[in-house]
């Protein structure tokens, strides 16, 4: 049985982090790990609670479609 709190730690869980510490997550990544807690999303419903939920990653995506590419950022002018 899904529950609500436990989608924030699967966003998490997603992130991936370079050797030069960019941390960035994909929507199917995001995805495989909701499934892993029983939430079965598409990738446009994931990234719509993206958009609506976490206000430190934003799209740095290089294609077209739903699977989007986030990537943290700091907000107060630092990357």
């Amino acid at each position: 049985m899904p529950r609500n709190y436990e989608i924030e730690p699967a966003f998490f869980a997603a992130v991936q982090i370079s050797s030069n510490g960019k941390r960035t997550v994909t929507t199917a990544d995001f995805v495989r790990e909701l499934a892993k807690v029983n939430w079965h999303w598409s990738l446009k419903k994931a990234n719509d609670w993206i958009e609506m939920s976490v206000t430190t990653f934003k799209d740095i995506s290089t294609v077209e479609g739903d699977n989007r590419t986030f990537m943290l950022f700091n907000p107060n002018g630092g990357i």
